[in-house]
């Protein structure tokens, strides 16, 4: 490295590597150098701490000339360097003991003239402030120094050791051993194995002389304690004790002059002593520095390592070092060796953190806020089990301050790796009781008890409920009620925390009610929680609350609270009518509560609550006892009027939850139902409008057909109100448009599709009324209910087309009339299969149908034969489901009465082969209401049949067994009908 100033660089990228290039080399060459080893060691060390002062320049284009100056000097001066080490190393056999010393010297002469003008370089030219503080102290070191050949190779001091500790003691004891591990890893690492007893840092001790009279002459160590025996030689305490009492029983003489003793008086040699302090504590700052620029350059692993592992041993050795190393800034170089490649480095970087943290509260606030700490935690994941083990003795003792407690709660996914790593005791016990110890010094925080709830991790949450104070009570009450719960956990703290939450809501203001309430709510959201929350007592809390007076907004927000919780508890399908709900003895079905719910529905409520009453009235009316209460309490109160306005509430889940609970009342007290929504504005045209996208039906447009569709058929007001406000027609639209969409449906189209269905059927139970009348004939009702048969795969629409038809066919007789009598010449008759034609003398022709007896067709009369609705009931006999047979059968029975031909009947129904279908449906299901519709087809059939249709029934094989069952099993209706079949069979027989 040579060459004139003016061709220097002035880029700092260039000036550094040229110095750092130069040192380098020097320092290589003298650790090559055997002879005066520790002289060469000391220079070397100074030339080293140099190269980290180099690093830390800002050099730049507006740099002083000064700077510049010093740094072409340097160039000069360590090229000078660089060859005096260099004929060092290669001549080191043939040079004579005076060139050595003259080789010395001129590095004498180098490292002072480095420190002279290095001190003229300003402060501000280093990178921090740790970086000017060694600039200082390193100036004056290197101007300081004094070299010399010394008379005898210094004792190598021997560094201590400790064994590899058991890792499965008690965490507050285990020490693992970083040299053993890091010699496991050099062959994985591709390290020489004698790599850590080379290189710079083990130069740091030997960066100050050692004197003969610091050693032991006992054990050749400096001495910790030096004594002087009667002898006057100066012995270590410890060393000269120990020989004393192995020696007891030969006469008393001096270890190193063999003199006789008198005593065994030890002296302190407090000059000695002080002496030996001072150097220490020089030669200790010295090697910390040293070990400072080593993990700033960290050129090698092994440097790194053993930097590391020597700043571990002086930490070890006294706790004052600490403060040291934390003082020139050694803790925020260590962050990046966690990230390291190599395993063994960073171990020992987690060691020595664990050594810097341990009985300092203010080193661990100082480690928490530098290092990154996911890093370490991603680290507790580790398959080596050393590295998670040390990882997590580190993490411990972190957590034992507050700033980690603050900290880790900002870390995504970090307190749930502490969580898993706790939970596999079985693989790792000593990691398990680790992690749970951090877990244990994390529940200082709220939040961290918090998120390990979140992860599944309730024991602590639930722990503080129960033993803490009020107001940490109240901060995890709120903790449950914020927390979607996992399957596994529910029932869990559902038992814990009742008993608790419950006892916060008698003895606590409204916010720990309110916090109560929450909690318990989202408890309740688990159905098979439900009876836990119930034994413990929640029915009748959430009753008070809801029952007592409200005085301002807040209290109202409780009893939201409390509505939806039992809301969610009767939602579980707990039965709860003798559950006690009141402190006056009260049940959950009695008409004191049942009251109290309904008479707090108001259009003035809050959405939510009255959402919450009325699921809890939808619940409680499915049982019996409390059915008659509620249908009572309704009837008595306006609660009718304000179900029926929430109907068009812009809450559209209140809206839908109404007509859901109307739903459930129109079997009780339907008409009532019917009257008051006559009554109500825009009713009932507003709960059917056509809808713009017939593939996209909401849930309200479904419930709001339905809830028309279940009203009372018979109800004149509801029908003609629907008549009168074209609701009709705009039904048939949308029932063609359903049509045509065919597979299209969206997932609540067939529900709407069926309640558009029932409200066409229930127009036929009032056809007596002209209105209703014309507008059947008009829009043809025949033929759009025999149509949804063929159409339709619904059952339930086949039910109510079924009843459509019965309802329209009974109005047949009374609808069809025989033509006008005139006086003719004569009167021809002509059969057909459908009519009889009548040709008078005119020439005139009318039909006549062979069933009704007139003139008929299937939009004026509604008949059943005209409007092809006879053969599609017959099909439906065929069917599975009991109810579609039921409703076929009654409408088919409509052509076998005594009002109608029933001889024309049976036999037009006979070419149709419905004889065949009716035994079939009787003979495979055995409930009550079909056999007795089917018998009742048989006994017509029997009375006006022909033989063909008398033989196919005698001979069915099936049909005799099916009447003796029926006859020794059915009720009294059904046996009579039977009796009078059998008496049929044996009169044909018989004859």
């Amino acid at each position: 490295m040579s060459g004139e100033s003016s061709d220097w660089p002035l880029e700092r990228g260039k000036m550094v590597k040229s110095l750092l290039g130069a040192i380098s080399a020097i320092v290589k060459s003298l650790a090559c150098v055997q002879v005066e080893k520790e002289t060469m060691n000391e220079i070397a060390s100074f030339f080293y701490r140099v190269s980290h002062l180099v690093r830390e320049l800002r050099v730049d284009s507006n740099s002083p000339a000064t700077t510049v100056e010093v740094l072409k000097f340097l160039h000069r001066r360590l090229d000078s360097a660089v060859g005096i080490s260099l004929r060092l190393e290669r001549n080191e056999q043939q040079l004579k003991s005076s060139e050595v010393k003259i080789a010395i010297q001129q590095l004498e002469g180098v490292i002072k003239s480095t420190g002279k003008y290095l001190s003229l370089v300003p402060i501000s030219t280093f990178g921090d402030q740790y970086a000017g503080k060694e600039a200082e102290a390193l100036c004056k070191d290197l101007q300081d120094v004094k070299l010399g050949v010394s008379e005898r190779r210094s004792s190598r001091i021997l560094m201590k050791r400790e064994g590899k500790t058991d890792l499965l003691n008690s965490l507050d004891s285990v020490n693992v051993d970083l040299p053993a591990m890091i010699d496991n890893n050099n062959e994985a690492l591709g390290l020489p194995d004698k790599g850590l007893r080379n290189g710079m840092p083990q130069l740091a001790q030997y960066m100050e002389p050692t004197y003969d009279a610091f050693f032991c002459p006992l054990s050749k160590r400096i001495m910790d304690d030096p004594v002087t025996i009667e002898s006057g030689v100066t012995y270590n305490r410890g060393d000269i004790t120990e020989w004393f009492e192995k020696n007891m029983d030969v006469e008393l003489t001096c270890p190193q002059s063999g003199k006789k003793l008198q005593s065994k008086l030890l002296m302190p040699n407090i000059a000695l002593k002080a002496t030996i302090d001072q150097w220490k504590a020089r030669n200790e700052m010295a090697r910390i520095k040293m070990d400072r620029a080593a993990l700033s350059l960290a050129s090698t692993d092994n440097m790194v390592l053993a930097a590391l592992q020597d700043l571990q041993n002086l930490c070890k050795s006294r706790k004052d070092i600490k403060e040291k190393v934390h003082s020139i800034g050694i803790i925020h170089l260590l962050g990046k060796f966690l990230e390291h490649r190599s395993i063994s480095i960073r171990f020992a970087t987690l060691l020595f953190l664990r050594t810097l943290a341990e009985d300092d509260e203010e080193r661990k606030d100082i480690i928490a806020n530098t290092i990154d700490i996911s890093t370490i935690l991603k680290m507790s994941q580790s398959n080596n089990k050393d590295v998670k083990h040390a990882c997590l003795l580190l993490l411990l003792e972190l957590s034992r301050c507050q700033v980690f407690c603050n900290k880790i709660t900002t870390i995504p996914g970090g307190i749930l790796m502490l969580i898993r790593v706790k939970s596999n005791r079985c693989l790792d016990a000593f990691a398990s009781e680790a992690a749970y110890g951090i877990l244990k010094n994390l529940e200082r925080h709220p939040e961290n008890i918090r998120i390990m709830a979140e992860n599944g991790f309730w024991e602590p949450l639930l722990t503080h409920l129960v033993e803490d104070d009020e107001e940490i009570k109240m901060k995890m009450a709120t903790c449950i009620g914020d927390i979607v719960h996992d399957t596994g956990s529910k029932i869990k703290v559902a038992e814990r925390a009742s008993p608790a939450l419950i006892h916060m809501w008698h003895t606590g203001n409204f916010v720990s009610k309110y916090s109560a309430f929450r909690a318990l709510k989202q408890i309740s959201i688990h159905h098979p929680s439900a009876k836990i929350l119930a034994e413990a007592g929640v029915l009748q809390i959430t009753v008070e609350e809801m029952f007592t007076r409200k005085t301002n907004h807040q209290s109202m927000t409780t009893e939201i609270e409390a509505a939806e919780l039992l809301a969610n508890i009767l939602e579980s399908g707990l039965q709860v009518d003798n559950f006690q709900a009141s402190s006056h003895g009260h049940k959950m079905a009695s008409a004191y509560v049942i009251y109290g719910i309904i008479h707090r529905i108001k259009d003035s409520n809050p959405d939510e609550l009255n959402m919450n009453l009325i699921r809890i009235l939808l619940c409680m009316i499915s049982s019996p006892n409390a059915s008659c209460i509620i249908v009572s309490v309704v009837k008595e109160t306006e609660a009718i009027h304000h179900l029926i306005g929430l109907i068009n509430s812009l809450n559209e889940e209140l809206g839908m939850a109404s007509m859901k609970l109307l739903i459930k009342l129109s079997s009780f007290i339907g008409n009532a139902l019917s009257d008051s929504l006559c009554k109500s504005k825009g009713m009932p045209e507003n709960l059917i409008q056509e809808p713009q996208d017939i593939t996209q039906i909401t849930e309200k447009e479904a419930l709001s057909a339905n809830f028309l569709a279940k009203l009372p058929h018979h109800n004149l007001k509801l029908n003609l109100a629907l008549v009168n406000s074209n609701t009709i027609l705009t039904v048939i639209k949308i029932i063609g448009k359903i049509q045509a969409a065919g597979a299209r449906w969206s997932q609540q189209a067939s529900s709407y599709y069926e309640g558009l269905v029932g409200i066409l059927v229930r127009m036929t139970a009032t056809l007596y009324d002209y209105d209703i009348l014309r507008t059947a004939r008009t829009y043809n009702f025949a033929a759009i209910l025999t149509d949804m048969i063929t159409r339709s795969s619904s059952d339930e629409v086949h039910i109510l087309a079924a009843m459509g038809l019965e309802n329209l066919s009974k109005q047949s007789i009374k609808l069809s009339r025989p033509p006008p009598r005139k006086k003719t010449k004569f009167l021809k008759l002509e059969c057909y299969g459908k009519s009889i034609r009548i040709k008078m003398s005119r020439d005139k022709t009318f039909s006549l149908c062979p069933i009704h007896r007139g003139i008929c067709s299937a939009s004026g009369t509604f008949c059943l034969l005209q409007s092809d609705g006879m053969n599609r009931l017959v099909a439906c006999l065929d069917h599975e489901n009991v109810e579609v047979i039921q409703s076929a059968l009654s409408a088919l029975s409509t052509l076998l009465d005594d009002k109608v031909n029933a001889q024309n009947s049976v036999k037009l129904l006979s070419a149709k082969g419905a004889i065949h279908h009716v035994l079939n449906a009787v003979n495979k299901h055995e409930e009550e209401v079909v056999r007795q519709k089917a018998f009742w087809v048989i006994e017509r059939f029997l009375m006006y049949g022909r033989n063909e249709s008398v033989t196919e029934i005698l001979e069915n094989r099936l049909f005799p067994s099916t009447v003796s069952r029926a006859y020794i099993h059915g009720d009294d209706s059904t046996r009579k009908m039977a009796e009078t079949i059998l008496m049929y069979c044996t009169k044909f027989c018989g004859n």
